[in-house]
């Protein structure tokens, strides 16, 4: 059974006033190649909460998330075209570094990536090459801070030198959305953050996701629809590279207005 988010954002209307706005996309194509992944979509993402893709394999839901911060352009003969604003700002124009974008939208992959550092020098990295703080007090701080939002800082407090790789898969991404948060990043993405992680891990990421829904924007991939529906208060539908249903998630795993989303829900198709 679905259980769906309580949350009063996910029955809200889903016209975002400009004030509420974090991401205005429109016709956003993404092609590999010859082969276009992603056909001309659309999607306005407001400044806080969860908002989820879902979708079989394969059909451009990661594809869009690396849009936000352009991952895509990692990817050899990958092409972005469309507009992509954050905060009304193009994040493909000319003058945009990509470095100094990523830090204002962080990401966690499916595995969790520790550095091969100390989980003090994991968190310390971005505020240190950045320039974010000016003394080793203010450092500690950061690091301090950000481990106690991940719902990491008692687990580890007493063994900061030691190794990030050590900790259990859950310890490492929370360490993880941790250094994601020390650089103040005004969006996390997530790409299917619980997929290699154990129930009661997932658990306790979906707890810090939930926490986490009113001080940042949030997107998230996940295979997982009960996950979607726990979590978010947004959802998108994607299917073959087209953007087919978006809306509040209660909207969308109960009264959705496309048959295929319907269909993918219901587990007919998949």
């Amino acid at each position: 059974m679905v259980t769906l988010s309580s949350d009063p954002q996910a029955a809200s209307d889903m016209q975002l006033a400009p004030e509420d706005l974090k991401f205005h996309v429109r016709n956003v194509r993404v092609s590999y190649g010859e082969k276009e992944a992603l056909h001309g979509v659309d999607l306005d993402i407001a400044k806080t909460g969860v908002t989820a893709f879902i979708g079989p394999s394969g059909c451009g839901k990661s594809t869009f998330l690396r849009v936000f911060n352009r991952m895509n352009d990692t990817i050899p003969g990958a092409r972005v075209s469309g507009e992509v604003l954050l905060d009304g700002e193009d994040i493909y124009g000319p003058d945009v570094d990509p470095v100094l974008l990523r830090a204002r939208v962080g990401m966690v992959f499916q595995k969790p990536n520790p550095f091969p550092k100390s989980i003090y020098d994991n968190v310390a990295y971005g505020p240190r090459i950045h320039g974010l703080t000016k003394s080793a007090t203010e450092l500690d701080e950061v690091v301090e801070k950000s481990l106690r939002r991940a719902a990491l800082w008692d687990e580890v407090k007493d063994r900061l030198n030691e190794q990030g790789t050590g900790l259990s898969g859950g310890q490492q991404q929370r360490l993880v959305i941790a250094r994601a948060i020390a650089v103040q990043p005004e969006v996390i993405l997530m790409d299917e953050p619980a997929s290699a992680l154990d129930p009661i891990a997932t658990a306790r990421l979906e707890e810090l996701i939930d926490e986490l829904k009113d001080r940042y924007c949030i997107i998230i991939v996940t295979h997982s629809m009960a996950q979607a529906a726990r979590v978010s208060q947004r959802t998108a539908f994607f299917h073959l590279g087209h953007l087919v249903e978006y809306d509040a998630t209660n909207t969308v795993f109960t009264n959705p207005t496309d048959s295929r989303t319907q269909d993918y829900i219901t587990g007919r198709t998949g």
